[in-house]
């Protein structure tokens, strides 16, 4: 019999925001039920459905609720539908004990679906964390059937179906069969323990090690919240640049508070494992992989946080890499620290995730070599429970770069993709710059590697070489400003990436899309200027910052602003100069083979089309070719006169998009407009920063006239070049 459930009330997130906003003005118009400042509810503000020829149709369709919930999963389900199709329908959707009587959603797991229901199956699976939504027919009524084979699946479902109410789908012939294609989908924090974050631009951690584990903010739980309704199922909440002080008994205790509201929602907990832990906490005088004290130490570590986090997901570790200790300062292989890690956690089912960012001061080849060196020979040689966690590129989360040569290289390897989602290189937290764009442009990328169509999607979702573990993972973008980002449609990159670690296939004009209707509502002139705005931003960075294929000229420390003549760094590969090896005769970093030959690294196809000056495509152009001030591009312009017109097109692209968010004024929240038309200013006015500091150093090595159709330079170099920001936000701080 399926009865009518008591669920616990949600967090009271509202008097909470109620008490730290309490002199924050509502917005005319606003909800005066709702409290809650714009952007705190992210995708998730299930508004009225404005249209009422489309309202009436969900009515008719979801006249109420039959669900006899099990479980804080399935409870988290329940609560989630009729809450927010009943705020969408703008009346309660009722419990029913019983199908008779109405056109009634009908939700179960598979497992508890009654047995006249499982004739719609017919011979369709359901995958584990997948799930069907389907309008079934019974008798003269047509019921919204949602299963899933276990409890995220059903958890999963739910929010898919209120997305389709939410950006006004049509529930009528609905079918849809879907599973997440890749096992690991997480965010990465860069959280660092006193709660600033490295690469940060909204705000402190909204981790509080302090008073955890007995306070338990509302906020825990409403981004657990956010992350499930993406399908995001993996988090590690602290710094790659480990702190060893996590994995001692009270922060344990911390993290099992986390991971006990995670859980529920489907996301396990990792923590970050500082290499060196045995000695600064554990009293070892040494951590060599293959000390058999060391390797005790991590197995009684291992077994102390399972009996604190029995579904912890296991360790990500960094090592290495840029002063961070690891195995080869003991002469050993990351295969053999990797390894020792692994067999430390397999007995419990934990992952060891082993980041593949890794260069050597003291290695003189071209960094963008010396991860594919140091892995690609090891391939077959880890654990199963390792995964290598790979850059979308060779270098580091610049604009654009070309794939990272590891992705197809290491078939008997598993691999996650590593994106940032936090804007370091993309003008943090005051650059509009839709992310998902780029993560399309890597993840459809083709490798070669098994030929034609083995595209980096493919790799990621395990397909490519029968990989049951792989996916995704994503440096987070979140902080305590109120609305998570920072910049508002920040958000729109956290929901992108969480989309497209759920389905790599998906295109970044749907989800912009999606998040558009979710977001600010289902009006179609708004839809489609803020979808095109969107999806021209990302290219509008890559031209005012990298064009033709240059990168890391960005200021020392920071990243905050160009730095284009930075030389004095201690090691030559932090240096901007190394990248663009700008002379009289032209610029960009040769890695043809006549250079260091990074090509190679790559399958035949993509290392003859980039090791060739006539067919390397030109968004590379600079990334492969050290290229002559008057070589002719493919529009007829010279080298010179194409990079300046790209830095102006990048300008003129940001111009456009401010004036597009100005015409929609009327149709916007006040707030949200007033925020993004400011943040849109800051845009303009760096993105000719770039332009002018850049060319106007180039020129020096030029010596050619600012092209026709350029804007030229408010200031000489040396205004440029004394411009200092010591408190920019985002820096590693400095005991890490």
């Amino acid at each position: 019999m399926w009865q009518t459930p008591s669920l616990p009330a949600r967090p009271a997130i509202i008097l909470l925001v109620i008490l730290l906003f309490a002199d924050c003005p509502m917005r005319a118009g606003a909800d005066p039920g709702n409290p809650l400042p714009w952007g705190y509810e992210l995708w998730l503000k299930f508004a009225p459905v404005s249209d009422s020829v489309l309202a009436s149709q969900y009515r008719a369709s979801l006249e109420g609720i039959v669900m006899e919930p099990v479980g804080a999963t399935q409870e988290i389900a329940y609560r989630e539908l009729t809450e927010g199709i009943g705020n969408m329908l703008s009346r309660p959707l009722l419990p029913r004990t019983t199908t008779s009587g109405g056109n009634l959603l009908v939700a179960a797991t598979l497992d508890r679906l009654p047995t006249r229901f499982r004739e719609f199956l017919g011979e369709r699976k359901i995958p584990a964390e997948g799930f069907l939504i389907r309008e079934v027919a019974d008798g003269p009524r047509k019921h919204i059937l949602l299963t899933a084979a276990d409890d995220a699946g059903l958890l999963y479902g739910a929010y898919r179906l209120l997305r389709l109410v939410q950006t006004h789908r049509p529930l009528s012939g609905l079918d849809q069969l879907d599973a997440p294609k890749a096992r690991l989908r997480m965010l990465n924090h860069w959280d660092n323990l006193d709660r600033s974050i490295e690469r940060g631009y909204a705000g402190f951690s909204i981790f509080n090690w302090h008073t955890l584990p007995d306070f338990r903010d509302p906020r825990y739980e409403d981004y657990a919240r956010a992350n499930a309704s993406l399908g995001i199922n993996a988090t590690a909440v602290t710094n790659v640049n480990a702190n060893a002080l996590v994995l001692t008994e009270a922060y344990i205790d911390k993290a099992r508070a986390l991971a006990d509201i995670f859980r529920p929602y489907g996301i396990r907990l990792y923590l970050t494992a500082r290499f060196s832990a045995p000695m600064e906490i554990g009293g070892l005088d040494t951590a060599d992989p293959l000390d058999p004290r060391v390797s005790a130490w991590w197995r009684d570590k291992a077994g102390e946080i399972y009996r604190a986090i029995p579904d912890f997901g296991g360790f990500l570790v960094k090592a290495n890499s840029e002063g961070q200790p690891g195995p080869q300062n003991y002469g050993r292989s990351h295969r053999e620290g990797a390894n020792m890690l692994a067999d430390a956690l397999g007995p419990f089912g934990g992952n060891v995730i082993w980041r593949a960012f890794v260069y050597s001061e003291e290695d003189p080849e071209d960094r963008a070599k010396q991860a594919y060196s140091e892995f690609a020979p090891e391939d077959g040689k880890f654990r199963d429970n390792v995964l290598l966690q790979v850059k979308n590129g060779p270098i580091d989360f610049q604009p654009r770069e070309p794939i990272h040569p590891l992705f197809g290289a290491m078939p008997e390897t598993p691999l996650l993709v590593e994106f940032q989602i936090t804007k370091e290189y993309l003008g943090f937290a005051t650059h509009l710059a839709f992310l998902p764009k780029l993560f399309e442009e890597v993840l459809q990328t083709d490798t070669y590697r098994e030929g034609p169509g083995s595209t980096v999607a493919r790799v990621v979702d395990g397909s490519l070489h029968g990989k049951a573990l792989s996916g995704m993972a994503g440096v987070a973008n979140i902080g305590t400003d109120i609305n998570w980002t920072g910049h508002p449609f920040g958000q729109a990159d956290w929901y992108g990436f969480g989309r497209l670690a759920w389905d790599p296939y998906l295109s970044s004009g749907q989800l912009a899309e999606e998040w558009v209707r979710a977001t600010f509502g289902n009006d179609p002139v708004l839809v489609a200027s803020l979808k095109d705005m969107m999806l021209r931003s990302r290219e509008a960075v890559v031209n005012y910052m990298n064009p033709l294929g240059l990168h890391h000229l960005f200021d020392t420390g920071h990243h905050y602003g160009p730095g284009p003549w930075v030389d004095d760094l201690s090691r030559p590969e932090w240096n901007p100069v190394y990248y663009h090896q700008a002379d009289a005769s032209g610029i960009g970093f040769d890695r043809s083979a006549t250079g260091s030959n990074a090509v190679a690294q790559y399958a035949p196809e993509l290392a003859t089309r980039y090791g060739s000056l006539e067919t390397c495509p030109e968004e590379f152009l600079l990334w492969f070719h050290h290229v002559p001030w008057d070589y002719r591009l493919r529009s007829g312009h010279t080298l010179w006169e194409g990079l300046g017109l790209k830095y102006q097109e990048g300008v003129d692209t940001v111009v456009g998009m401010l004036a597009d968010w100005q015409e929609l004024e009327s149709r916007l929240p006040q707030e949200v407009y007033r925020d993004v038309s400011m943040r849109l200013q800051i845009q303009l006015r760096e993105a000719r920063w770039w332009k002018y500091a850049c060319m106007q150093y180039f020129r020096t090595f030029s010596g050619m006239d600012f092209p026709q159709g350029m804007e030229p330079p408010e200031h000489p170099l040396e205004y440029y070049k004394a411009l200092r920001f010591p408190f920019a936000p985002g820096i590693r701080p400095r005991w890490n």
